[in-house]
């Protein structure tokens, strides 16, 4: 089966230097993910030919579109601040889309009410972009760009503009409306949320190479770098399998039994290390001390940094944070069972 989109994009701007090979099927959402400087928006705005490439090419549908001029790709894309335009109606901005590609207006009109309708909009038809909640502007800024039948829609943080209230309820109605179109897209975004509730396939970009693509339980579970596990929110040890140990590059050890021969990745959810004021009784195989260097407040959980032999996250409870005192500088005790440590190859 032919991919809705296979991109070879190589540009180099600036200090940017993107090397990419990119490949959706049909009717599948990806989501690309990166630090601020990795090169999503430039690959978005290559494969959207808004970006020239010096080397690849953008096949979309089995036809090559490499030299294709803009308006002729048939490819929808959503910016993060939705671009509409202030002095037309939310049904005009609609409309606009269908018509940029050569749609008579009356049948333009009546595709953009059909979209409305489809975002749950069809009674907003006749409001500006100021009258609109920036809920409702994503939805017909989206509601533009597939109104225009794209074969593929390219979304630039769709949702970073939008506010705490808002954004759960307005990632829910992107999912749905998404789902329901069938086209094949793909997301630009750096929440993981996002990436994780509006994907099928998360692809990592970082210094403009892909450095891991998968599932989003998938990346979850093990991910190949720290900015990958900082964005699902692990630990992340590397280090050297030795008999059932894993020794890190600082030299400290961890009993891990299904550590294998040679370099490991190893994989510790903060939920999963406790922390003691005292030495814990008993025998637990991974105890260390360490030294609490920041504590941050999450409402129903707090975020642990302690330092020592083995850096770590852990994640407790505001009743937890009270009753051992903890805070910054505090010397506390660390603890891990060696079940709850999951290592790969790395």
């Amino acid at each position: 089966m032919t991919n809705a989109l296979h991109a070879e994009v190589a540009v180099r701007i600036g200090l940017l230097d993107l090397d990419v090979v990119l490949d959706v099927g049909p009717g599948e959402a990806v989501s690309v993910v990166g630090p601020n400087g990795a090169g999503k928006t430039t690959l978005l705005r290559a494969i959207a030919g808004l970006q020239p490439i010096d080397r690849g090419r953008v096949v979309v549908d089995g036809v090559d579109i490499t030299a294709t001029a803009i308006e002729r790709r048939r490819i929808g894309v959503v910016f993060q601040d939705h671009v509409l335009f202030p002095h037309l109606s939310a049904l005009d901005n609609v409309a606009f889309g269908p018509r940029s590609t050569g749609v008579r207006r009356g049948d333009a009109r009546r595709r953009a009410r059909e979209w409305l309708a489809r975002v749950g909009l069809d009674d907003h038809g006749d409001h500006r972009p100021d009258q609109l909640s920036g809920g409702q502007s994503q939805r017909v800024a989206l509601a533009r760009a597939l109104a225009t039948e794209p074969r593929l829609l390219l979304l630039d943080e769709p949702l970073a503009a939008l506010d705490a209230s808002t954004r759960t309820d307005t990632r829910r109605a992107l999912r749905r409306d998404l789902a329901a179109s069938g086209v094949a897209r793909v997301l630009v975004t750096h929440d993981p949320v996002d990436a994780a509730a509006l994907a099928d396939r998360i692809v990592v970009l970082e210094a403009g190479r892909v450095v891991q693509q998968g599932a989003p339980a998938d990346i979850a579970a093990r991910p190949r770098s720290r900015y990958v596990a900082d964005l699902v929110g692990v630990n992340l040890l590397r280090g050297t399998g030795q008999a059932g140990h894993l020794v890190l590059d600082g030299g400290a050890a961890l009993v891990v039994p299904d550590a294998d021969a040679g370099d490991v990745l190893a994989v510790v959810h903060p939920r999963s290390v406790s922390l003691f004021r005292e030495r814990p009784e008993g025998t637990p195989r991974n105890v260390w001390q360490g030294t609490i260097t920041s504590v941050d407040d999450e409402g129903d959980r707090v975020r642990v940094d302690v330092a020592g032999a083995v850096p770590i996250v852990a994640e407790v409870t505001p009743a937890a944070v009270r009753d051992l005192a903890l805070a910054p500088g505090a010397a506390v005790w660390v603890s891990v069972k060696a079940t709850e440590i999951a290592a790969y190859p790395a």
